[in-house]
């Protein structure tokens, strides 16, 4: 069993930065793959940044080279760097793991990215 809890959301201007946290209940570095997934208002789920537990990482093409994933398994947590930030990023961000092919997702954080 494993619970993930996100922090870090908030409301940032265009251009702005954030930083997304996302803590594991138990040990993560069993946890084969974490990602961050987010959820605009009446789009589907996709697939922002994912991270293996050997540190292989994969970005959506929108997100390439302003977001970066890390995972430190010491912490038990993933990290969500989040640069240059638009309008079009505001969704509610959400933490994935799968452990031995069981999936796992925490509540979510909103991000909010206006003037």
């Amino acid at each position: 069993q494993v619970q993930l809890v996100e922090s870090g959301g908030g409301l940032v201007q265009p251009g702005g930065s954030l930083r997304l946290s996302c803590a594991a209940s138990g040990s993560m570095s069993s946890i084969y793959i974490m990602a961050w997934y987010r959820q605009a208002p009446g789009k589907q789920r996709e697939l922002v940044a994912s991270i293996t537990n050997r540190g292989s990482t994969n970005y959506a093409e929108s997100v390439k080279g302003r977001f970066t994933i890390s995972r430190d398994n010491g912490k038990n947590t993933v990290y969500l760097q989040m640069n240059g930030l638009q309008p079009e990023d505001t969704a509610v961000y959400l933490c994935y793991g799968n452990l031995f092919g069981i999936n796992y997702w925490g509540q979510g954080t909103q991000v909010t990215v206006s003037s």
